[in-house]
């Protein structure tokens, strides 16, 4: 007798009325994983051991915030029907990009009250936060949501696609591309190419880490949000996050190419804080 999977329970923990999502619990994780590895960067690259805890305690709350108000304004008129819905992050509904602008705006403050760089703090972060989208779209899985649209299980099975994934994307008796699995795939390959490349010696200047995070998810984030069927939209015609994705691609290189033209030269990131303390006496 052949065993059939069903759809995955979404709720991790049920203690009488308590529940705990999946989806909490993965992006969770996703963060851990980032602080851990990032905390560990930082002090190979002469950071106070404390910087990037202290810096998280102020950056994931507000770029959580963040992220929902994004979805929220975007989705104006269905939260203005249901504003009990605002609320319930555990159901989805938080944009990455969002989370991104909040969170980065929060580290640029944080950065200039405490002197610290900001353009090293980032290239620290910008891989392992790569590593937290990969794992966070996991809960996306869990919710059956972020998919594309419509296609046949003989697709998904010459994708070699283990059953668990080929029946969680079966909704209704419809099976969906698995989006959520592409652009984790490519967070998570990203993650790796970053890290190996951003401690050649005189490679990538600080900065620069940052900046090929933004180019390589832009890229990934353009062609698998034209395959989502979820997207927010500005009118019938443009996608938020392609839209975003584009302007970010450009503002990337055109940010990195006149870095590039500083004089004296910026540090490389392989210097660590040791060459940002030497750049910053030059200056002097």
């Amino acid at each position: 007798m052949e065993f059939v999977l069903g759809v995955l329970n979404p709720h991790a923990v049920e203690i009488g009325s308590v529940v705990i999502h999946w989806y909490g619990v993965i992006i969770a994780a996703g963060i851990l994983a980032a602080l851990q590895l990032s905390t560990k960067e930082a002090k190979k690259k002469g950071l106070e051991e404390d910087t990037i805890i202290d810096m998280a305690l102020w950056a994931i709350p507000i770029g959580f915030l963040g992220a929902r108000l994004y979805y929220v304004l975007f989705e104006l008129g269905y939260y203005l029907q249901n504003p009990g819905q605002i609320l319930a992050i555990w159901n989805g509904g938080i944009a990455i990009y969002g989370g991104l602008i909040a969170g980065g705006g929060t580290l640029y403050w944080y950065a200039k009250k405490k002197g610290t760089s900001l353009a090293l703090v980032l290239d620290i972060l910008a891989p392992n936060v790569l590593l937290a989208q990969s794992i966070g779209r996991w809960g996306n899985f869990m919710n059956q949501e972020a998919h594309g649209g419509p296609v046949t299980r003989q697709f998904l099975e010459n994708l070699y696609l283990p059953e668990f994934i080929i029946e969680q994307m079966n909704i209704n008796g419809t099976y969906y591309h698995p989006t959520f699995l592409y652009e984790s795939l490519w967070s998570l390959l990203g993650f790796v190419l970053i890290v190996t490349i951003r401690n050649r010696k005189q490679l990538l200047r600080q900065g620069e880490v940052a900046l090929s995070y933004v180019l390589w998810y832009s890229v990934g984030r353009f062609f698998i949000e034209g395959m989502r069927t979820d997207s927010l939209w500005i009118g019938e015609w443009i996608r938020v996050s392609q839209a975003l994705s584009l302007a970010l691609f450009i503002g990337a290189i055109v940010v990195w190419f006149i870095r590039r033209q500083d004089y004296p030269p910026i540090s490389y990131y392989s210097d660590g804080n040791k060459g940002q303390k030497k750049t910053i006496k030059m200056v002097n």
